[in-house]
């Protein structure tokens, strides 16, 4: 596994983001692809030890494209400058709380959850929270969680309280989140260390309690 040659090629491929550059390095492509792919069988294997559920998973299966959907974007670049791979039971579309890993160069990060989930899966995590916000807050407060993951994303959170919950609401700011995710980042020198896929493992096994408090809450 190089992922100094993956990063070497998302570096490249930021410069040169068209079809025809991308068709001549095919073979770099598939390349900087297979270790990402070699990466994520080391990370499957070691989180299973503690996250069965993840434990027959086909690591090339939890990649997401390279290509773009540019139909309806400003930005007609055909391809990101990233590989993105998300670990979950029962796959990329299960919308199931996972773990993710994101490769590229200066803006390598890593953690998961739940993002952009539907309005249904929402009310779920949401009415989780209602009733049992105290033990998510233990959770997330623990200092050993806030040593790897400081903050939740907070991106589009509501400005008020969503419907049905008070504005005074002892867990406002939990409700008012529209994504249940905490990622930390990654440089470009942890990427290419040895001991990468562990350090991934031991912090994808701080967040495991986090995921199973929104398992429970979708069950």
């Amino acid at each position: 596994m190089d992922l100094q040659f993956t990063l070497d090629f998302l570096n490249d491929l930021a410069k040169n983001n068209h079809k025809e550059w991308m068709d001549a390095n095919k073979k770099r492509y598939l390349r900087a692809k297979e270790n990402v792919i070699e990466l994520v069988n080391d990370v499957i294997t070691k989180t299973a030890s503690f996250d069965p559920s993840i434990s027959t998973l086909e690591p090339k299966k939890c990649l997401f494209r390279i290509n773009r959907d540019i139909r309806f974007s400003n930005n007609k670049d055909p391809y990101k400058t990233n590989f993105g791979a998300f670990l979950v039971e029962g796959g990329k579309k299960s919308g199931n709380p996972g773990y993710y890993i994101h490769i590229q160069p200066g803006n390598n990060f890593l953690g998961g959850g739940i993002y952009q989930p539907p309005a249904e899966t929402l009310q779920k995590v949401r009415q989780e929270i209602d009733y049992n916000g105290k033990e998510l807050k233990a959770i997330i407060n623990d200092d050993g969680f806030r040593e790897v993951y400081p903050e939740p994303h907070t991106a589009d959170s509501l400005k008020t309280a969503p419907k049905g919950y008070p504005k005074d609401h002892e867990h406002i700011e939990l409700l008012q989140l529209k994504h249940y995710v905490f990622m930390r980042k990654a440089t470009d020198k942890e990427v290419i260390a040895q001991n990468f896929a562990d350090h991934i493992a031991a912090d994808f096994k701080v967040l495991y309690p986090f995921n199973q408090f929104l398992s429970r809450a979708l069950d």
